[in-house]
């Protein structure tokens, strides 16, 4: 994790606790790590889930990789070091969202495994949930999909570090949530994020 550079600061308790904010939204905060190939559908699968918590009254809000990159981490790359500066940021982003008790759909490549371990830690170590779900999808298929037309510049040699073709993807090995875009509807995908959430406790049965 990033070092700690400004001296003389302290945390600033207030009045109002996460108690207090989950009451007022009337369900609790958590962090949806989606992680998975470029073209596996996470951002997909998030957009939709969205709309179906909206629809139940849940407060959800998107955090999604090119968006972050238009903005708080566009002066990021992606060598190694700064994929890991883009996850611990937004990893940080996703806990303020989290603990302001609103479920943070945080769609990311996230290829190493440290970083993501990273973010979660940064949650357990708040007492907040932290669900990772893996958008699985074989690297042939992300590639016949290329929404972007990334694939197609990265096989070219016009994208370098690119993620599945030149940069490693490192798979989770025990997601909270696991789903196979390659196989599964995106309702279907949706159905069983909800599932998990209830099962924790983060939506009502």
């Amino acid at each position: 994790m990033a070092e700690q550079k400004a001296t003389n600061v302290h945390w600033h308790e207030g009045d109002i606790t996460r108690d207090h904010r989950q009451k007022l939204l009337g369900h609790k905060g958590a962090t949806l790590w989606f992680t998975g190939l470029s073209g596996s559908g996470k951002s997909t699968v998030a957009v939709e889930l969205e709309g179906r918590l909206n629809e139940m009254g849940i407060l959800a809000y998107r955090l999604d990789g090119d968006n972050v990159r238009l903005g708080i981490n566009k002066n990021l790359g992606f060598s190694a070091e700064d994929r890991t500066e883009n996850i611990r940021r937004i990893g940080e982003v996703a806990k303020l969202f989290a603990d302001c008790g609103v479920i943070a759909l945080s769609s990311f490549i996230s290829p190493y495994a440290a970083d993501r371990d990273g973010v979660r830690a940064l949650h357990e170590a708040s007492g907040m949930d932290f669900i990772e779900v893996f958008v699985d999808c074989p690297l042939s298929e992300a590639e016949d999909r290329d929404p972007k037309g990334l694939y197609k510049k990265a096989r070219a040699g016009e994208i370098k570090n690119f993620t599945g073709i030149d940069d490693p993807y490192e798979a989770p090995a025990k997601p909270e949530v696991h789903l196979r875009s390659d196989q599964m509807s995106v309702a279907e995908e949706v159905d069983v994020i909800l599932s998990a959430l209830r099962e924790r406790g983060i939506l009502p049965a």
